[in-house]
């Protein structure tokens, strides 16, 4: 006999990407009813399937398959990670970001109307403000991104706005800063293809699978003369996620909330991390600045102190680098979760 008392399912799309499977598993041990639809273009299904949740191989985009988890579950919310999010290549390739991004998601949000699933909480980005006109950002500051991906993330943050007068649904949209680190177990952890973000890419150099980092910019406005980042451990994001869904369930209204430590780290403090943390040495070439990388990129978390209840419990990147190392070099390392 069913508990009629019980909350409703939850579909959690892209679910086998980096920070999805972390979400999936965090809401799985909390006793969640947990369906992932991904395609696996990007995620990979050993990661989500050992969460021991409902796995489903598909495209958001057939209405048909999305109209029948629906209908099947009855679902009573929406965790949305699906996206293309390499900033280099929204630029030379902009219709594929807003295709998967932006058009994509509307067949999702058609179905939770037609089915009355009132909740949504969206995988959102830093990049939606663009270059920063003061640090530390609060979610008062402009928005005005600066490539396609930030362009396609901020677009649904307007739809999502927009669906709430217009047919009731509410929505968090959590803006990460810089996430990193794995799984305290190192089951699952981050393996792009390729693989752009910094604090993997340090430990890829110092195992030798790939040569080096090249260190863009040595002469920015900061102590150590190169860009400072909010890193934010997978685990917090992962946290904030069920934050969000308990403030949803509860009937908060919707919100956009920055996720963020408030701390920024150098680009040289995580190579001497690195270091410290492998006991070798990174692998270092020097570069002249990109364009439109920023001397600091900072959040102000207080938001999702104050709304969700929710704040970073892993803020030190000593332990994101500590638990990215676990991970690559341990026996399941590169292989499932991306």
């Amino acid at each position: 006999m069913s508990d009629s008392s019980a909350p409703q399912p939850i579909l959690v799309i892209g679910g086998a990407g980096y920070i999805g499977s972390h979400t999936v598993r965090h809401l799985a041990q909390a006793g969640e009813r947990v369906v992932v639809l991904d395609n696996f273009s990007l995620g990979h299904r050993d990661a989500v399937i050992s969460a021991g949740v409902e796995v489903v191989g598909g495209e958001l985009a057939d209405a048909a398959l999305v109209n029948a988890l629906f209908a099947a579950h009855g679902f009573g919310a929406v965790l949305h990670f699906a996206a293309c999010s390499v900033v280099g290549e929204s630029v030379s390739e902009p219709l594929k970001y807003y295709a998967n991004n932006v058009a994509a998601p509307l067949v999702l949000l058609e179905a939770m109307r037609r089915h009355g699933c009132p909740a949504f909480i969206l995988s959102s980005t830093a990049a939606t403000y663009g270059d920063p006109v003061s640090v530390p950002m609060d979610e008062s500051h402009p928005q005005q991104p600066i490539n396609p991906y930030g362009w396609s993330k901020y677009m649904l943050e307007r739809i999502l706005a927009d669906s709430g007068p217009a047919w009731g649904l509410r929505s968090v949209a959590l803006r990460y800063f810089n996430a990193a680190g794995a799984s305290e177990d190192g089951l699952i952890g981050e393996d792009h293809q390729p693989e752009t973000h910094l604090i993997p890419r340090v430990l890829m150099a110092i195992t030798g699978e790939i040569e080096k980092i090249t260190v863009f910019g040595q002469d920015y406005p900061t102590p150590d003369g190169t860009c400072i980042r909010d890193y934010i451990h997978v685990l917090d994001l992962a946290s904030a996620h069920a934050a969000a869904l308990r403030h949803l369930r509860g009937g908060g209204a919707s919100l956009r909330c920055n996720l963020g430590t408030g701390r920024g780290c150098s680009v040289r403090e995580i190579f001497a991390l690195a270091e410290s943390v492998t006991g070798r040495p990174v692998p270092l070439d020097y570069g002249p600045r990109r364009a439109g990388d920023p001397p600091a990129l900072i959040a102000d978390p207080a938001l999702a102190r104050t709304a969700l209840g929710w704040q970073a419990v892993h803020p030190d990147p000593r332990f994101m680098i500590e638990t990215a190392w676990r991970w690559l070099t341990g026996p399941r390392g590169g292989r499932y979760a991306g």
